[in-house]
């Protein structure tokens, strides 16, 4: 299968099962249109080496189309042709799915757990509007975790972790700031434990910024390997929905501490994560007021809410996000040839390497090698599952006693998902979200529509992005 398309200037070639990226000029790009034998939306789904009937088709429509036109020679067609049958012959073009033989009845590992997202606080101290968690209180009763709940939770995943060493844990909410203390005195806790067990712990905490202080600047750049701000851009657009109880927009308390904790991690990893939704819709202008603020790693999400929202993002308004995805690619190129480069977060793709051929077919882990943990030690299969109790796990006092649900989440991944058969993104998306596809479809193994149609658009800019500065730094 192979996925072509246009944008920026370049003609693309993307060889889904190989990995492999062409950039060509237009009569190649005509003539690999004809090798497919049909034009479908740039998608085409012939795999493997075409047999000499299809060559001899193929050939015709080739010389129907270019046999008489002057501005290309018979000896270039034939030139261009020999070179897709010599990219075919390197499995670099309509490479067959290797992967689907042996990884189709795939399951992922459920006795071996690396990451908990740990609910510290099950409240918070602003009020947005489209705020998944029911302003941190996860459609539930309040509460903060105590530190006999979150020692006992790190104890759990040492537990669980098999001979794996580097094991992950997210400090989430709610806001975790309103619970400081114990998400200090977790961490000291931790840091105890990895010697005595050979592991080694690697703490992200996602705030709001309201409670940001110098003490929490100053440990959260010691030991945490991640920090998570959020803000949505704009002070208009971030005050419209990220709101004091009182009404009054967060944005002039929380851009300042953003800029003193970002200036302090001294080169560490953190990201600005905003929200994008119907009400500015031109959010591009939000990222480049993030980057403007001299914020250089950014993220931002398209909202994720039932369609009766009146911030809901619609079918609608798709032509206008992709214009936006395209038009923040080509703002990235060129602050890149200013020497004032920023990194979005869904544009990173390592063509070379990238993840390994498991993550790409199966995807995060939820519910089974990553579990989030509710103030009361509940365990639930991602932080976007808590509160539902049909997708209680366990506890971490007596493990997994949802066996059957694990073993649903096990079984997820891009071939147990009929809608990826033929998309040419699955190895980049892994078959998505499953908690998206679950709100969306009522399964976690089936689809959320119109969150595939954003990430394939975010796909086609992240990978026109990575040839143009390839070509780029050719021409220096």
């Amino acid at each position: 299968m192979i996925h072509q398309y246009k944008l920026n200037g370049y003609n693309i070639i993307l060889d889904v099962c190989s990995g492999s990226v062409n950039l060509v000029d237009d009569v190649a790009y005509r003539i690999i249109q004809l090798f497919c034998g049909k034009i479908n939306g740039g998608i085409c789904e012939i795999e493997g080496h075409p047999t000499q009937e299809e060559k001899s088709l193929i050939s015709k429509d080739i010389m129907r189309e270019f046999g008489h036109r002057p501005d290309v020679t018979l000896e270039e067609v034939n030139e261009v042709i020999g070179d897709v049958e010599n990219l075919v012959e390197r499995n670099l073009l309509f490479t067959p799915d290797f992967f689907k033989e042996q990884l189709a009845g795939l399951a992922k590992d459920t006795s071996v757990i690396k990451a908990l997202c740990l609910h510290v606080a099950h409240t918070c101290n602003l009020d947005c509007e489209y705020c998944f968690a029911a302003q941190g209180k996860f459609h539930g009763d309040s509460g903060l975790m105590s530190l006999d709940v979150a020692k006992r939770a790190l104890d759990f995943l040492v537990e669980n972790s098999g001979e794996r060493r580097n094991l992950e844990v997210d400090f989430f909410g709610g806001e975790p700031l309103l619970n400081w203390g114990v998400v200090k005195e977790t961490v000291a806790y931790g840091r105890s434990l990895e010697k005595k067990h050979n592991k080694k712990f690697r703490f992200t905490l996602t705030t709001n910024g309201v409670g940001i202080n110098e003490d929490v600047i100053d440990f959260a750049n010691k030991e945490m390997d991640n920090v998570v701000l959020s803000l949505d851009g704009r002070p208009e657009v971030h005050d419209h929905f990220r709101k004091f109880i009182d009404g009054k927009g967060s944005y002039e308390k929380v851009v300042p501490k953003f800029k003193d904790i970002v200036a302090a991690r001294d080169g560490k990893k953190y990201y600005i994560r905003g929200t994008f939704t119907g009400f500015n819709k031109d959010f591009t202008k939000d990222i480049i007021h993030m980057a403007d603020l001299g914020f250089d790693q950014l993220s931002m999400e398209p909202v994720v809410c039932s369609p009766d929202e009146p911030y809901a993002l619609r079918e609608e308004d798709l032509p206008e996000i992709f214009d936006q995805y395209e038009k923040l690619a080509c703002e990235m190129l060129r602050r890149r040839r200013e020497g004032r480069p920023f990194s979005f977060y869904h544009y990173m793709i390592d063509l070379k390497n990238g993840p390994c051929v498991h993550k790409r077919v199966a995807g995060c882990g939820s519910g089974c090698e990553y579990m989030a943990v509710t103030p009361w030690g509940d365990l639930f299969p991602c932080h976007q599952f808590v509160g539902d109790d049909d997708y209680k796990m366990g506890n971490i006092w007596d493990g997994i006693s949802n066996t059957k649900k694990r073993e649903e989440f096990s079984h997820c991944n891009i071939y147990s998902r009929k809608e990826c058969d033929d998309c040419w993104a699955k190895l980049y998306c892994s078959g998505g979200c499953a908690a998206n596809n679950y709100h969306s479809s009522g399964d976690i193994s089936g689809i959320y529509e119109y969150g595939c149609k954003i990430f394939k658009k975010r796909m086609e800019c992240a990978i026109m992005l990575e040839v143009a500065s390839q070509v780029e730094d050719l021409r220096v």
